[in-house]
């Protein structure tokens, strides 16, 4: 399997390896950020790349939005996209996901866990509990398929999912996502899950 080091992130992105990356928040995101009433939410979106999501929630007057990526390249591109936001708005960190400390509100799920390596999918619901406020949630898209290489993406179904994400969480939305962009029609799950 590929060594997956911010090394590997870096090169995806300086040789536009970037099959992943939309050009803007997914519909489905977006369609659940214009639901939030709560501008102050405490947000995290880990593994965001060019975190075309934080930019939107940004636009639509969210005031504590957490990045972080192992890449330091679209952490840089996202800084110069901020410049005329208030930086008090936002914070970027390069760092491992699962190094992070902190309490939020909501993490936002957009590619990060299709990016990681399998093995750590335990890994990642228990760091999403520890990171996550009392009443917080996941929210975003897992990808309903597998794929005929060898990743990342990493694919998956819903009943694994199901049986990752029970022992932590509550799973309240875990559904095919009617408004996926045409490529993806049929291969995403949008998920709402309340930590326990």
């Amino acid at each position: 399997m590929t060594d997956l080091t911010s090394d590997y992130w870096n090169s995806r992105y300086l040789n536009q390896q970037t099959g992943w990356d939309l050009g803007e928040a997914s519909p489905p995101i977006k369609n659940y950020v214009d639901q939030l009433t709560d501008k102050e939410l405490k947000i995290l979106i880990p593994g965001a790349g060019n975190a075309y999501e934080a930019i939107y929630l940004l636009e639509n007057g969210f005031t504590n939005i957490t990045v972080i990526d192992f890449a330091e390249l679209p952490l840089k591109n996202l800084k110069s996209k901020l410049k005329d936001v208030n930086s008090a708005h936002y914070h970027l960190i390069q760092d491992d996901f699962f190094n992070h400390k902190g309490e939020y509100d909501l993490i936002l799920e957009q590619t990060f866990f299709c990016a990681i390596n399998p093995e750590l999918r335990k890994d990642y619901v228990s760091q999403s509990y520890q990171l996550l406020a009392k009443n917080g949630k996941i929210a975003g898209l897992l990808f309903n398929k597998p794929f005929p290489f060898e990743g990342p993406p990493f694919g998956g179904n819903e009943d694994e999912y199901r049986e990752l994400f029970n022992r932590k969480f509550e799973i309240n939305i875990m559904e095919q996502a009617y408004n996926s962009i045409e490529p993806r029609k049929g291969s995403e799950l949008f998920v709402i899950m309340n930590r326990k």
